[in-house]
């Protein structure tokens, strides 16, 4: 479950943090990307170095870093993280995060962070139970923090009660149903990913820009959310996702082949792909000599595979991507209504931090009712935005 997720760990001054060693080995395990954030006085009950070796990365743990973009490593990580899991979590980090102090790189980061927060609480049971920090755990649950833990048992300092920090295989457990949103359980779900390539010649071809991230996102996106996913791909430079069943190809002939034999059956169809519109008329059969100055190519038109796999699915919710340099929401509409879409993404491609070949987007998502903007972001998060959104309109219309 927790494979190509990114789970940033903020270990704070707690006995209790020499069990985060294991917590993060276990969660690499899973098939997590971790990063380690330690508090000043976290540092002082375990090695960072430690902490080094079983993540892969190295530890933060200054607010200002230099070697960060503007400085702002903070706004790096915070953006960086699927979740962010504070364990173990003393009264005082806890009191800290209540009145949303930000003098720290672990309490910024949670200032910062679109990601959701769970928390697992380790201190003394006397503390535990003592009014301020249960008035503290209160206002944080409300805001949509989570806790896991605490405990009951025997304590560092002898006591016996609620307090201790709750065992690591339940705080991985925690963590991983955080990706368990079963909204698409047992659907169908086809999906187009990355270029095509139309031949000229045996060593030449046409293609369009993608490198296939935002389709592989959705398909990861529709996994975790419980759908049986068929991804056809394009030539892209991306491990194909686990737990999905692949068909590659090259063409968009071919992709339109596979698209309509995928379909039969399917509940949703999510056409990611930069699918060419053209191809040559003649391809030919040996290599293109460079003798003439000029040479003349003549192009047909490609099938549109989200028309067509409209004409022969009526009730399929069908979902298009429009990759758009001008007018965005304007052209999308007229997309959304030429090819009788469901809904449809588009997004600015003019620009050069989103779209192509970056890991982040900036979206819009249509339907006939309504246009939602989904702020930049990586396109994993903004694929689980969409995989949500999708899940919510086949339940409004069942």
């Amino acid at each position: 479950m927790l494979s190509n997720k990114r789970i940033l760990v903020g270990i704070t001054g707690g006995i209790a943090a020499y069990k985060s060693a294991e917590i993060v080995r276990s969660l690499r395990h899973e098939g997590a990307e971790v990063r380690v954030i330690m508090t000043k006085a976290a540092k002082e009950f375990i090695s960072p170095l430690t902490l080094q070796a079983l993540s892969g990365n190295r530890v933060h743990s200054e607010l200002i870093n230099a070697d960060a973009e503007a400085g702002m490593g903070h706004i790096e990580l915070a953006k960086w993280a699927d979740i962010v899991l504070i364990a173990p979590a003393t009264a005082n980090f806890i009191a800290d995060m209540t009145c949303g102090k930000a003098d720290s790189l672990l309490g910024s980061v949670n200032l910062a962070t679109n990601a959701h927060i769970l928390i697992a609480p380790a201190m003394n049971q006397a503390m535990w139970k003592s009014a301020a920090n249960q008035t503290n755990i209160s206002h944080l649950e409300r805001r949509g923090v989570q806790l896991i833990g605490p405990e009951e048992g025997p304590q560092a300092c002898g006591d016996f009660g609620v307090g201790r920090m709750a065992q690591n295989t339940e705080i991985v457990k925690s963590v991983s149903e955080q990706f368990k949103v079963q909204t698409l359980r047992s659907k169908k779900v086809v999906i187009t990913a990355g270029p095509t390539r139309e031949a000229i010649d045996p060593v030449r071809y046409i293609t369009n820009r993608s490198s296939g991230k935002m389709g592989y996102a959705m398909a990861e996106a529709a996994i975790d959310a419980g759908a049986h996913v068929t991804l056809i791909s394009g030539p892209v430079a991306i491990s194909s996702p686990e737990r999905c069943y692949v068909i590659n190809v090259e063409t968009a002939h071919e992709m339109y082949k596979a698209s309509l034999t995928a379909c039969v059956g399917a509940d949703v169809f999510i056409g990611a792909a930069a699918v060419a519109d053209y191809r040559c008329e003649t391809v030919s059969s040996k290599k293109i000599k460079r003798t003439a100055d000029t040479i003349t190519l003549n192009f047909k038109k490609n099938v549109d595979i989200l028309t067509e796999i409209r004409r022969a699915n009526k009730n399929l919710y069908l979902v298009g991507f429009a990759a758009e340099t001008e007018n965005i929401k304007e052209n999308g509409y007229e997309k959304l209504r030429s090819k009788k879409l469901n809904a449809i993404v588009t997004n600015d491609v003019a620009r050069a931090d989103v779209g192509f070949d970056s890991d982040e987007n900036e979206v819009y998502w249509m339907t006939q009712r309504s246009v939602t903007h989904i702020n930049k972001k990586l396109k994993e998060k903004i694929a689980r935005d969409l995989i949500a959104n999708i899940a919510n309109e086949i339940i409004a219309i069942s």
